[in-house]
């Protein structure tokens, strides 16, 4: 049978498509690039935004269109929050819940009755990361979050958290790294929770996997700032470890924080990125900000605009909110124009630029290693330092790169200014 995945929003989205797939091809089954090719549509949807609903049923629709003879089966966040969704588009054949979602390759193939006797079962296909052209694997290390931050809907489609084992864990990055995987991401919808139900945490489950595993790159995805224990950054001096993280702000502002129900002040935010810095060499901070939460008057978006200019990122993923149904936020009063949270938008849109080319020029003339990924049509390289800078190489490079680790220096900033340009030393 032919597969085909598809899937938006968060890397935990990534991190569950990766393991659909090596699910179905340890079945025997075959995972395609082209939706007309399949035999069996896979769409994982999210709703962190009315964006992304909107995409969500965009995606489900048109990839039914693209082969109207394949079943689809259709699961993530959007497709556990809407109740009426296969009712509202009848082409759906499946809907797996969240709750179930980890034994989505076993239900769609019970109960769309496609569990046939494959042509080889015995050694499944290639690993799907190389299929999909990706240079590192998402690994999802638990599911769900405790927290209820008033504009999240995420947490509520997503329940309970659930943390898998680290024998488990240490399995599948080991086993990637059998087959030529350089770096892995942890990822989760509550990264920083790891463990709140299996008596371990974050912290412990990285030690062990440095001491279990040789995979050369280990990145983390999003970590609430308050779920950072005091010795935590003494873990970044094993140079496997990369030196990144997100750590998502929302706003620079305690009135705001307090509002959206966020666990950490900007002054304990603030001693965290220090203590961060101080200890981890070339320590890159990227962040989430939502702009034009409700009730954020001018005066509190100018201290959070301050406050995120004297902290510095290289990055920010800016979120212009949005009302989303079933969230507290939702119902609080005084909303934002959508013409002042335009505004806010592009003045903070200018700023994160800014500040991206300041955190690239200040490691001009600096050597690291970096992940080579793809190259271009001129031969020209792509990959990421070890800090996240995303690079380029100087000039046109005819031999074999992608998915090879190699120390560059820094030399120059690109033209559009989003990537840093390095010589091979």
């Amino acid at each position: 049978m032919q597969v085909y995945l598809k899937t938006l929003g968060c890397r935990l989205n990534e991190a569950e498509i990766e393991s659909w797939s090596k699910g179905y091809q340890s079945k025997g089954h075959h995972i395609v690039t082209r939706p007309e090719n399949a035999d069996l549509l896979v769409v994982n949807t999210c709703a962190v935004t009315q964006e992304a609903v909107k995409k969500s049923r965009q995606i489900i629709r048109r990839t039914h269109r693209q082969n109207p003879q394949a079943k689809l089966v259709v699961s993530g966040c959007y497709a556990s929050l809407d109740n009426h969704l296969q009712q509202d588009i009848d082409s759906i054949d499946l809907i797996v819940s969240n709750k179930d979602k980890d034994q989505l390759v076993d239900i769609s193939l019970k109960e769309l009755d496609l569990n046939t006797t494959p042509s080889a079962y015995t050694q499944p296909g290639e690993s799907a990361i190389f299929q999909r052209g990706r240079n590192r694997a998402f690994i999802k290390i638990q599911d769900g979050c405790r927290y209820r931050c008033t504009y999240c809907i995420v947490t509520i489609a997503r329940g309970n958290e659930r943390s898998r084992s680290a024998s488990d864990i240490i399995d599948e990055i080991n086993a990637l790294h059998d087959k030529g995987v350089q770096e892995i991401v942890l990822t989760g919808v509550h990264v920083g929770g790891y463990g709140s139900d299996i008596q371990s945490s974050l912290y412990e489950l990285i030690k062990m996997i440095l001491a279990e595993t040789n995979i050369p790159r280990i990145r983390l995805a999003s970590v609430e700032p308050w779920d950072l224990p005091e010795p935590f950054f003494t873990l970044f001096s094993n140079k496997r470890l990369m030196p990144h993280m997100h750590l998502p702000l929302q706003s620079g502002d305690d009135d705001v924080l307090k509002r959206m129900a966020r666990r950490c002040k900007t002054r304990d935010f603030a001693k965290l990125i220090e203590q961060a810095r101080q200890q981890v060499e070339g320590f890159n901070l990227t962040t989430d900000i939502i702009v034009g939460f409700p009730g954020e008057t001018e005066h509190e978006w100018q201290r959070s605009y301050d406050f995120i200019k004297k902290v510095g990122f290289s990055h920010i993923h800016i979120f212009t909110y949005s009302a989303r149904a079933g969230t507290k936020a939702a119902t609080l009063p005084n909303p934002v124009d959508k013409q002042i949270q335009k505004q806010r938008s592009q003045q903070l849109h200018k700023l994160a630029q800014s500040m991206r080319q300041d955190f690239i020029k200040q490691h001009l003339g600096q050597t690291r290693p970096v992940l080579w990924e793809m190259k271009d049509e001129q031969d020209k390289w792509y990959g990421y330092t070890d800090n996240y800078i995303r690079v380029e190489s100087d000039k046109s490079q005819s031999r074999p790169l992608e998915n090879n680790i190699t120390n560059v220096t820094l030399t120059g900033v690109s033209d559009d200014a989003s990537n840093a340009i390095v010589s091979f030393n």
